[in-house]
């Protein structure tokens, strides 16, 4: 008997209502690219028919997703109207229940972030963290409009994998193992917030908020490296972001390279903050030293080495990945000061530059565009690109 998995995914066919949907999701993504566009520049762009483009655009308009500027005149051919993405035609709460914080936003469809809280922890507690959530997003959401919370289509939520497993760098605090592995983290949420939730992996979320935040032209494939407590990763390839069957493909952090003793280590105990709080700690020093203008010498000295070591490390994980697709760029983010970053990068462009090649030219490195982990806010976008973007099958329902 074939696997019922594998006839779903080759067997499944396109009804009229995804063709419509699909027409519909073009026409938004190009007002999204192009806000302002004319209905006659829309359809030489989707190769649409005028009048199918004059129809979805009605069907947009009572949707209340996009706007129409001032007929423009004085022009050659008919007058234009310009067509604008509605910034109120949708709202999503995004939410990242990281190892060391919880970060919640409340986001508009035109990635503009109306609302942002974030708390600091030692471990997510699962007795409580739900309810944090509930309570900050019904704040965020009792400022919008009645007509705005209508348009509120649910909450995209970002969590690393590992989480109360023993076996992770971080092990749990007594209790939170048989917490987290009693709940499934999308239901409680649902369960809590009242709104239909879709759960991503955070670094996958983090990479899609560097692409909305990357300037025009985007590069077609890249890779994500954010360098957070743990290592996290996202990929990008062709446009649509590479997330695989579980939703944790871009793995990343948990790939094995060679430090520079010559000993076999995952990246993220090399590369990460975990790894440099506890060489820090070690040393008599707090993370935060590292944020001062004038770090002690003892933290300076210890921060020097980690960026040697994480440099080597990302070095090796950019060829490594390089090698089994292609990519325009590897972005490099850090929860860490713009000028400790900046060091980071080179240091990895050099040990890239040493490295012997065959075949594919090394790809460029570049820092991200946020400075920080968009995990939070990533996960609504996502969530708003999979209702009212994606052109992929499995989306159209969503």
């Amino acid at each position: 008997m074939p696997n019922r998995r594998d006839v779903a995914v080759v067997g499944r066919g396109i009804q009229p209502i995804h063709v419509r949907q699909t027409n519909q999701r073009a026409i938004l993504s190009v007002i999204s690219l192009q806000p302002g566009i004319s209905n006659a520049e829309l359809s030489r762009v989707t190769q649409l028919a005028p009048q199918t483009v004059s129809a979805v655009l009605v069907d947009l308009e009572r949707a209340h997703l996009i706007t129409r500027g001032e007929v423009l005149r004085g022009k050659r051919g008919q007058p234009a109207t310009p067509v604008f993405l509605n910034p109120d035609g949708a709202f999503c709460i995004g939410a990242e229940i990281g190892w060391n914080h919880i970060e919640i936003c409340l986001v508009g469809i035109g990635t503009q972030v109306l609302a942002r809280y974030r708390r600091d922890y030692d471990y997510p507690d699962a007795a409580t963290v739900f309810d944090e959530l509930r309570t900050v997003s019904a704040q965020m959401t009792g400022k919008l409009t009645a007509a705005q919370k209508r348009r509120l289509i649910g909450l995209g939520l970002a969590m690393p994998g590992g989480v109360g497993d023993t076996s992770s760098l971080i092990p749990p605090p007594p209790g939170q193992e048989e917490l987290w592995g009693a709940l499934n983290a999308a239901e409680a949420a649902a369960a809590t917030t009242g709104l239909k939730v879709t759960l991503f992996n955070d670094g996958s979320a983090a990479c899609w908020a560097e692409r909305v935040a990357l300037p025009a032209p985007r590069p077609l494939s890249f890779v994500y490296l954010l360098i957070d407590t743990f290592v996290g990763a996202g990929i990008v390839a062709e446009n649509r972001l590479w997330e695989g069957f579980s939703g944790n493909s871009a793995n990343l952090g948990s790939m094995l390279v060679t430090d520079l003793e010559g000993h076999s280590r995952f990246v993220h105990e090399v590369a990460s903050l975990h790894a440099l709080r506890a060489q820090l700690a070690a040393a008599g020093c707090p993370l935060s030293a590292v944020h001062e203008d004038n770090p002690p010498a003892a933290a300076r000295a210890v921060l020097d080495k980690w960026i040697a070591d994480a440099s080597f490390a990302l070095a090796q994980t950019i060829i490594n990945t390089a090698r089994v697709m292609e990519f325009e760029r590897a972005v490099v983010e850090a929860v860490l000061p713009g000028p400790i970053i900046a060091r980071l990068i080179e240091a990895t462009r050099e040990h890239i530059g040493r490295f012997p090649t065959l075949g594919r030219h090394s790809p460029a490195v570049a820092a991200g565009q946020l400075g920080r982990s968009g995990a939070a806010e990533g996960a609504a976008l996502l969530r708003m690109h999979r209702r009212f973007f994606s052109r992929e099958l499995a989306h159209m329902d969503a």
